[in-house]
């Protein structure tokens, strides 16, 4: 004999609410939507007609029947970056407190790959984006009639087009450089991705005001770059180390950090060692690594809070607000006598 599946069950709608709660769908919408318009034996009735037929509002017809669009999208160049994780979880916690669906995609550090996946975020009609960019040449990969509110975050467009979101990099990174030069370093290899990425330029920038006496050079590993990968294993491996060490963001710092372990280069006794971005990790290890700290989570606020600014006043001009970071000094760059707090706060720059 052969098997018939059982019936799928049907999913309720507002109307079958309705009809058990003996009341019009009107109400219904009411209760659902904390109107104070609904006497207090309504509204049990229809609570309970919903419990019972476990109905749940369909949130695509109620944004077509509102004409309104509760979606954001966030779009990120790497999301296994921790940095970028923090940010993005940040964004669900305040979307979700503001009834917003989030959509967030990567673009894997690829400029072509960012573009497509804005022209896709196009196609999902968002109330508004929040991006960090590949690089500072955003504005030439959005697509054509792209009229979306968008905020950028971390990484500083060439064109002041738009709301932004960053940290003070030069003023963070020249703080590290301070402390170096100020302790009796005489040279320092800095290491980074690329300096076509606006905030590691900064950064790079910053170190080259502030270091005075010291010697200060960069390397630049690119992204997933095998020939940079080897540019710093050479550089690492060559006997001739500066005596200090600052890589420019955590990518950077994990890979040489690794290599440096791999090659048997011990910290401090034979070179210190800093870090620009801040992650667990870094406090855990022996030494504990000098570090600057970003205020992830606090550039993720305000750029939802620069988003909603953005819904309220769509031709406003652009704002850009630099936060402040800290920097860690730890056993990594020994000669510095701390402080008791062990913390050097880096200047901002309002905005």
């Amino acid at each position: 004999m052969k098997n018939t599946p059982a019936p799928r069950p049907s999913i309720p709608s507002i109307r079958t609410v309705a009809g058990r709660a003996g009341v019009s769908v009107a109400t219904v919408s009411n209760v659902i939507n904390g109107k104070p318009n609904v006497s207090a034996d309504v509204a049990d009735r229809v609570n309970e007609a919903v419990r019972e037929l476990g109905y749940t509002v369909d949130m695509a017809a109620s944004r077509l029947r509102s004409r309104k669009s509760m979606l954001a999208g966030v779009v990120v160049p790497d999301l296994t970056n921790p940095l970028f994780a923090t940010f993005v979880s940040t964004l669900e916690h305040l979307a979700r407190l503001d009834k917003f669906d989030l959509v967030v995609v990567s673009s894997r550090n690829d400029c072509s790959e960012e573009a497509a996946r804005l022209a896709d975020m196009q196609s999902w009609r968002p109330a508004g984006l929040i991006v960090i960019p590949c690089d500072g040449a955003f504005k030439s990969r959005r697509p054509a009639g792209f009229a979306i509110p968008t905020v950028l975050a971390d990484r500083i467009p060439d064109e002041p087009d738009f709301d932004l979101v960053a940290v003070d990099n030069a003023a963070a990174a020249g703080a590290v450089a301070r402390h170096l030069d100020r302790h009796g370093y005489e040279t320092c290899m800095v290491i980074g991705s690329a300096l076509s990425i606006s905030n590691v330029r900064e950064r790079w920038e910053g170190v080259r005001a502030k270091a005075k006496r010291m010697q200060v050079d960069m390397i630049e590993i690119g992204i997933d770059d095998p020939a940079g990968m080897d540019r710093l294993e050479r550089y690492l491996r060559s006997g001739r180390l500066a005596q200090a060490i600052f890589a420019l963001d955590h990518t950077t710092s994990l890979l040489t950090y690794r290599l440096m372990a791999d090659i048997g280069i011990r910290m401090p006794d034979d070179v210190a060692f800093a870090s620009f971005d801040e992650m667990e990790w870094m406090r855990l290890v022996s030494p504990p690594l000098t570090a600057v700290r970003q205020p992830v989570e606090e550039m993720a606020e305000q750029s939802w809070a620069l988003l909603n600014r953005r819904f309220r006043s769509p031709t406003s001009g652009p704002v850009t607000r630099r936060l402040k970071c800290i920097v860690e000094i730890r056993a990594s760059t020994p000669r510095y006598h701390a402080s008791p707090k062990g913390e050097i706060a880096a200047t901002t720059t309002g905005g």
